[in-house]
Parts: structure tokens; sequence; C-alpha cells
């Protein structure tokens, strides 16, 4: 169950350093109609969560490495998973679909923190 706990936390860490990097470097303007400026606010706003989002991923890297001694920081870790997943539920909800991709992605992260969160309960 460890084994299988650990390869999870390394695919979050791994999406948070990725994930992070990549907002963080692109912004907002990828995500805006042709010809369209990009609103200050929004880069700003956009870029102020990537770098949450990757400086998230060190501290992943540090669960990783600390994984025998952090013991409940692992739920909080699988609540955030299942949140990041719930944001794009309710986005859906509101807003509509963002596509078939992001869809599935929301499904995915649901469930990775639900995995998370038994794997750390059961082991």
């Amino acid at each position: 169950m460890e084994i299988a706990l650990t390869i999870l936390l390394v695919l979050v860490t791994l999406i948070c350093f990725l994930g992070g990097a990549n907002l963080l470097i692109k912004g907002a303007k990828p995500f805006m109609p042709t010809g369209v400026a990009v609103p200050p606010v929004l880069d700003d706003l956009l870029r102020f969560l990537s770098g949450i989002y990757f400086g998230l991923g060190f501290l992943m890297a540090w669960v990783l490495f600390h994984l025998r001694e952090v013991n409940d920081l692992v739920y909080f870790i699988g609540i955030v998973v299942i949140f990041s997943g719930l944001g794009r539920l309710y986005s859906r909800i509101k807003v509509g679909t963002a596509g078939k991709y992001f869809d599935t992605m929301m499904i995915v992260e649901i469930i990775l923190g639900l995995v998370i969160i038994i794997l750390k309960w059961i082991s």
C-alpha cells in the first residue's frame, strides 16, 4: 500500500511542478481569444495562483522524502486534490464545460484524492 501511495504522491508532485511552471510561464494570454488583450488583473491572478501551485510541488517533494513521518498530512493532501476537482465541477456547473479533457481531469482529481486518503487510512 505504501508503494502505491508513494506513486500517487509522486504523480501529484509532478503535476504541481509541471502544471505550475507551465502556467507561470504562459500566463493568461493563451486562454484569451486571438486579438483580445489580456486584462492585467487576470494575468496577475493566474500567475499568483500558478506560483502557489508550483510552490506546492516543493511541499509535496518534502512529503515524499518524509512520508513515514508526516502521517496525517497525507489526508490533507488528499483533501486538496479532491477540492481541485470539485473546483472544476463548480466551474462546470456555473459556466459550462471547458471540454472533454478538463471534465476527465475533474473526475481523475476527485478519484485520485479519494484513493490517496483511502490508501493512507489502510496503511
